[in-house]
Formats: structure tokens, C-alpha cells, sequence
């Protein structure tokens, strides 16, 4: 079989991937503000901000917040856009907001 044909199987699971994929880059950034509460400043902070950045631009967060986040590298500031993101993403919170 040629590497670029795919079972259906594996069609299914790309396409749930790709389809959850944001949901998927939340759920990691949120794990990421997890990690930076807990971590000493140092060389280890650093590189998970250059994560959490990567992850801001892969969902699409506008650039001018992205940087307000980077400059202030405060984890309640980007805690707070993740709920904000997260709500924004669930419609069972957006339906119980609008009542």
C-alpha cells in the first residue's frame, strides 16, 4: 500500500483530529497554566510561555493579546482569556448567557 493511502480507520481518526483541534490546543494550554503556577521562574517558565504562545497563534488569538500575554507573563492574565476562549467554545454556556 502507498505511505499517502490511508484505511478508513485512519481517515476516521484524522478527521476527528482535525476536527477537535481546538478543543484539543485549549486543553493543552490549560495544562500549561497548570505547569506555570507551579513553576520557579527560570529557564523552564521561559520555555513554557514559548509554548503557550505557539499554541495562542495555532488557535488563532488575535495578535495584540497574544502579545499583552507575553509581555506581562502573568498566569492569572492568560488563565482568564483561557476561560473567556473556553466558554466562548462551549454552547451549553452560551445558551444559559443569552436567557
Amino acid at each position: 500500500m502507498p505511505k499517502d493511502e490511508y484505511s478508513e480507520y485512519q481517515k476516521a481518526v484524522i478527521s476527528g483530529y482535525y476536527a477537535n483541534l481546538d478543543a484539543i490546543l485549549l486543553e493543552r494550554l490549560s495544562s500549561l497554566v497548570s505547569e506555570l503556577y507551579l513553576v520557579d521562574p527560570g529557564e523552564q517558565n521561559k520555555k513554557l510561555w514559548q509554548k503557550a504562545r505557539k499554541i495562542m497563534e495555532k488557535l488563532n488569538i488575535p495578535g495584540a493579546i497574544i502579545e499583552h500575554i507575553m509581555e506581562k507573563r502573568d498566569e492569572e492574565i492568560l488563565a482568564k482569556n483561557l476561560q473567556d476562549w473556553l466558554s466562548a467554545r462551549d454552547p451549553k454556556k452560551n445558551k444559559s448567557r443569552n436567557k
